[in-house]
Parts: structure tokens; C-alpha cells; sequence
């Protein structure tokens, strides 16, 4: 006989909870498509530098036909919102047209009001608006780039292929298109950007305060682990291990440390063996277990 599954308990929000949770994340969707605005209408576009995905075509569609970056943005990426309609989910697919409709109406209003027209300031300023503004918005669970969406379909059904590689095809494909169109030196540039912005994403997306996961191998795991508890006032967890080479049955230390902390735990573990075997991990995110940040 088959015992029946306990249905974990959901949390209803109040119709309040959800307006309140809706116009916030409207707030920060048209906070972020405002950054992404001025980073392209006053350091990238006047400069003859794109970005990658959708907007990069609709800026090279810009260039070629003068005319306004806002409604290609938008017309480009329509058929991409239709198609992404029946997988990713209403609430997302709103969520991003609200999004480009935002991005939209800020380039028209900032229309190249110029920054900088020295590339590098461009390509470096443009490149932490551009990923800031971009940050927020996949924070909210939006997008402004359809070709990530036509990625996630096309990954699916073919199997072989990553989004990330999809991606990567399509921006190389369309930072080759620039060099063609805007010359080399640009492309380059563009591709600087590119990488400047992916890395401040992971940083919105992720945090400052990155924690660090710790495994430490030791023949004094327990005083290790006593020493954590009391000098850095964080929870240790102790798990059986066995050496794959001496056969010999351990004890292995796991901890979660903010990055702030690191130099200190491992002078500790060191002042007490100096043999210790340590691992660290970049942890993203940290939920139900007693972590101590940075200040605490």
C-alpha cells in the first residue's frame, strides 16, 4: 500500500501583498531600463559602440537607417516576447514587455545627450551602467533581450547545445556584423563592454558580500571546530570522511564563511595544524543556517 505524500505547506499572500510586490518590482524594471537607457544614448550609441543580443541589432539597425533606437528595440523584440508567450509564463512575458516598453520611452527622452567620447571612458562606464541596468531587471525576473528567451526554446528542443553557447553564437555572430559595419577597432570594443557589463550582472545578481564555503580535512577537526564556534562565531558541520589513499577514516569541518573572514579562518585552522587540508567554494546565496556577515 502506497502512504500518500504530505503537501507541503503554501504560503498565500493577501491581494494587498501582491499589488504591493507588483508595483516594486515595476519600480526597480523602469529604475533598470532608465540606467540601461543612459548607458546606451550617452556613452555606447554616440560612440559607435553596441551591445550584445537584441539591442545590439536594433543599435547596428540605428546606424544603418538613422532612425530612432527605442522602437527597434521594440519591434525586434516582439516576435521574440510572442514565441517566449507559451514556456516562460505570463507573469515573465508581461513582466519583460513592461521592461522594453520602459527602455523605449527612456531612450527617447535621454536621445543622445553625450557623456564621453573617449572610447575607453565609453566602453568602461557604458559597460557598469549597462550591466547595473540590466542587473535589476533580471533581478525582477524580466528580461530586454529576446534572443536569451529564443535560447532557452531552441536549448530545449535540440538537447546538444547550451543556452550559453546559443548565445555566445548569436553575439558572435552580431559583434562580427559591427566590425563590418563600424570597423574592427569598434567590435573590439564592444566586446569589452560586453564583458564589463556580464560582470557587473553577476554582481547584482549575486551580491558584494560573496560567502565562501569550507571543507577542512584534519586530525584535530574537533579543535578546529571548537575554535570557529568561539573565534569567529559561525555554525561548523562534521561529516565522516575516508582517505582515499591511507584508508584511514577522518573527520572533515564544513563551515560557511563571508569572504571577509577568509584570511582569518585559515590563520586559525594553520595555528593549530598546519597540515590541515582546505577546500573553499564560492557559495551564492545563504538561507537557514547561522551566518555570520561582514560588521555582525
Amino acid at each position: 500500500m502506497f502512504s500518500r505524500r504530505r503537501k507541503s505547506a503554501k504560503i498565500v499572500k493577501t491581494r494587498g501583498q501582491i499589488v504591493k510586490e507588483y508595483i516594486r518590482k515595476a519600480i526597480f524594471l523602469t529604475i533598470g531600463a532608465f540606467i540601461v537607457a543612459v548607458a546606451l544614448e550617452m556613452f555606447l550609441l554616440p560612440n559607435k559602440i553596441i551591445d550584445g543580443g537584441v539591442i545590439g541589432i536594433s543599435m547596428m539597425a540605428t546606424y544603418i537607417t538613422n532612425g530612432n533606437l527605442g522602437f527597434f528595440i521594440m519591434l525586434i523584440n516582439l516576435p521574440f516576447i510572442l514565441i517566449a508567450l507559451r514556456t516562460l509564463g505570463k507573469v515573465f512575458v508581461f513582466q519583460t514587455f513592461f521592461a522594453i516598453a520602459m527602455l523605449s520611452i527612456a531612450t527617447n527622452m535621454i536621445h543622445w545627450k553625450i557623456i564621453t567620447q573617449d572610447l575607453l571612458l565609453a566602453t568602461v562606464f557604458g559597460g557598469i551602467l549597462l550591466g547595473l541596468g540590466v542587473g535589476f531587471i533580471l533581478k525582477n525576473n524580466a528580461s530586454l533581450d529576446g534572443t536569451e528567451m529564443v535560447s532557452i526554446e531552441l536549448s530545449k528542443k535540440l538537447k546538444i547545445i547550451s543556452v550559453g553557447e546559443l548565445l555566445m553564437g548569436i553575439n558572435l555572430f552580431i559583434y562580427t556584423a559591427a566590425g563590418f559595419l563600424l570597423g574592427w577597432d569598434r567590435a573590439l570594443y564592444s566586446i569589452l563592454t560586453y564583458y564589463v557589463a556580464s560582470k557587473v550582472i553577476d554582481t547584482v545578481l549575486e551580491g558584494l558580500d560573496k560567502a565562501k564555503s569550507v571543507r577542512i580535512v584534519s586530525d584535530k577537526s574537533r579543535d578546529i571546530g571548537d575554535a570557529i564556534i568561539q573565534e569567529l562565531d559561525l555554525s561548523v558541520t562534521y561529516m565522516k570522511t575516508l582517505g582515499g589513499y591511507s584508508r584511514q577514516e577522518k573527520i572533515l569541518t564544513y563551515c560557511v564563511v563571508n569572504k571577509f573572514d577568509m584570511p582569518k579562518l585559515k590563520d586559525l585552522v594553520h595555528s593549530i595544524d598546519p597540515k590541515a587540508f582546505i577546500v573553499t567554494e564560492d557559495v551564492h546565496e545563504v538561507e537557514g543556517v547561522r551566518f555570520k556577515k561582514k560588521g555582525h
